[in-house]
């Protein structure tokens, strides 16, 4: 082949080329950005892949959760020694104040002689009890300081079965870690209400207790609680994975305002006991406590409370979170059916006392 041959064949195969390339330009446009097969060839995969992330809303909230550490002093019984000694207990706190108001779990600083905060700042930072409420299992605290980072809190969280939640807390005392989980059951929030907490699947260990349960935004979403075991029918305690609890924040607002304002959780009682009846409108009473405003007011077994003050009754939680809201020495006219008659009885409300454990 001479050498004019070969540049007439490189001159025809270069023309073919470019009009091969130029009719794929032509009908296939997405060639020309660089998308389809090529992007994945010549493109940088950590540009082009996208990737879901809650950095953004964990910097929002993640600040304000706090290490506390709950420092008694007990004393040792064993028949050669007789030193007190220390003891200190691990758990979480979430700032709710910029005043320097904190929530945590009451188990975490039960019988505490002393209690130090540690923030994320790195400051160490001595609390005071405000109060406690053992049956949500919450207390309040007080910390001096400024410029203290507050966790982001909507008045009314639109919580659901499926949502994607974040828990903040100091497990093991390794630093403060975050897992993630679902909402697995959401639970209420009325006063009455002291064990249908949110419950979830994002892991809580020892140390988690008193943290804080956020949404995707970095919204708090409830208190977290490490302390609640499962036993079988021998009492022995058991492990189940995938089921851990969260007071929900509407219900933590609360007992927290209640403790600030009165150093306890006020709650209302009539001291019955009493469920949904299916055959009539309003709560079947199946027991009154002797010598509560129920006993007194002449309530018994058998009742079936169709209002109260005038408002129908719609369901036994809401009929308890109702009496429990009130305002203790509060009369309440209540609408009872009993047999064929149907009557109005007066009771004063009570005051609901917790144990103090």
């Amino acid at each position: 082949m001479t050498g004019s041959s070969i540049l007439s064949f490189f001159l025809k195969s270069v023309f073919l080329g470019t009009i091969v390339a130029l009719l794929l330009l032509l009908f296939l446009p997405d060639l020309r950005q660089g998308n389809g097969f090529t992007q994945g060839l010549f493109s940088d995969p950590s540009v082009s892949a996208s990737r879901e992330s809650y950095f953004a809303p964990l910097s929002r909230s993640a600040p304000a959760v706090v290490n506390i550490y709950s420092v008694s002093i007990e004393k040792d019984t064993g028949l050669f020694r007789n030193q007190p000694r220390e003891r200190t207990s691990l758990g979480s706190g979430v700032i709710m104040t910029d005043n320097g108001y904190i929530l945590t779990c009451h188990h975490v600083v039960r019988n505490a002689d002393s209690i130090f905060v540690a923030v994320q700042d790195g400051q160490i930072l001595e609390a005071e009890i405000v109060g406690n409420d053992p049956l949500t299992d919450l207390a309040v605290l007080k910390v001096s300081a400024d410029n203290l980072h507050v966790i982001p809190q909507v008045k009314e969280p639109d919580i659901h079965v499926g949502d994607v939640v974040m828990a903040i807390g100091n497990p093991f005392d390794l630093g403060q870690t975050i897992t993630q989980g679902i909402i697995s059951r959401a639970g209420r929030n009325g006063l009455s209400n002291y064990v249908d907490f949110i419950q979830t699947d994002a892991v809580l260990n020892q140390g988690n207790s008193g943290g804080a349960l956020v949404d995707s935004n970095g919204f708090l979403l409830g208190i977290t609680n490490a302390n609640f075991q499962v036993r079988d029918s021998r009492n022995r305690v058991r492990n189940v994975d995938g089921i851990n609890f969260a007071v929900p924040y509407e219900l933590a607002k609360r007992v927290m305002d209640e403790i600030i304002s009165h150093g306890r959780v006020i709650r209302g009682q009539l001291g019955f006991i009493g469920s949904e009846n299916r055959n009539h409108q309003g709560i079947e009473v199946t027991a009154v406590a002797n010598g509560s405003p129920a006993a007194e007011a002449g309530l018994q077994p058998g009742d079936i409370i169709v209002a109260i003050d005038g408002i129908r009754i719609e369901s036994a939680s809401k009929t308890l979170d109702m009496i429990a809201e009130t305002t203790p020495n509060t009369p309440l006219e209540l609408e009872v059916s009993r047999g064929e008659q149907t009557i109005t009885i007066k009771a004063v409300v009570g005051e609901l006392q917790a144990a103090s454990n």
